[in-house]
């Protein structure tokens, strides 16, 4: 059992996106079954359309974007519960304005590898 502070445990850059940081806040060593982590994408940032091999369970904490899943496009908010099955492409784009857009992630604890998706662009 742990107990932490969110702003006590580090966010990482993600490389693949744009002004998007990660913070893993319970991690495989820690849960058995699932990890949690929360994501930070400052306004107008985002990630680009990429699959993972689990599927990613979500709450919206802040701000607002548009999420792309599979060809379905959403706009969701502070509140709004997403769920993205494995192996579906999606993407996020952060809307502009003064607000990140924060997010909390559940996955399986099990192998995952990204794989992002060539638009042909």
């Amino acid at each position: 059992m742990s107990v932490r502070h969110a702003s006590d445990l580090p966010a990482t850059e993600v490389s693949a996106g744009r002004g998007t940081r990660m913070q893993v806040l319970i991690g495989p060593e820690e849960g058995p079954n699932f990890a949690m982590r929360r994501f930070i994408m400052d306004p107008g940032g985002g990630m680009p359309l990429h699959t993972n091999e689990v599927e990613h369970e979500q709450y919206v904490l802040r701000g607002s974007a548009r999420v792309r899943i599979g060809d379905a496009v959403h706009h969701v908010r502070a509140g709004d519960v997403v769920y993205i099955p494995a192996g579906v492409p999606h993407d996020y784009r952060a809307d502009e304005g003064d607000e990140p857009f924060e997010f909390i992630c559940v996955v399986p604890n099990r192998p995952d590898a990204i794989h992002l998706v060539d638009e042909g662009c």
